[in-house]
């Protein structure tokens, strides 16, 4: 299901979202771009803990960094995200197709059984 390279940045990627505190810094982009200080402010955690997390979500490509004047803002990056879920939709597809499959069996035995009762 694709290459090295994408393994290798799905790797990334998941390792990055293992971590409850680098997915709720990423929620929190969702809503929009923050400086490290506006994304510190809801955690029991130092700033410099924080920018260690946001350094790992950037190396995994998930946000970047502005440039504004000093204050830097981190945002979302999408891709990603999107590579996930692309990756998911593979096995999603595989699932479905399985109970559907399934499902007619299991719609096949049931006609089969009331055929055979009504013929008792």
């Amino acid at each position: 299901m694709g290459d090295s390279m994408t393994h290798d940045r799905l790797d990334t990627t998941f390792a990055a979202l293992a971590d409850p505190t680098r997915r709720a810094l990423l929620a929190r982009l969702a809503l929009g771009e923050a400086s490290v200080m506006e994304l510190a402010e809801p955690f029991s955690i130092s700033q410099p803990a924080i920018s260690k997390h946001l350094k790992v979500l950037e190396q995994a490509g998930l946000i970047s960094s502005g440039r504004a004047a000093q204050r830097r803002p981190r945002r979302l990056e999408p891709e990603p995200l999107a590579e996930i879920s692309q990756w998911l939709d593979g096995y999603r597809e595989h699932w479905e197709g399985t109970y559907r499959r399934l499902d007619a069996l299991l719609a096949e035995l049931k006609s089969e059984e009331k055929a055979h009762s009504r013929n008792r």
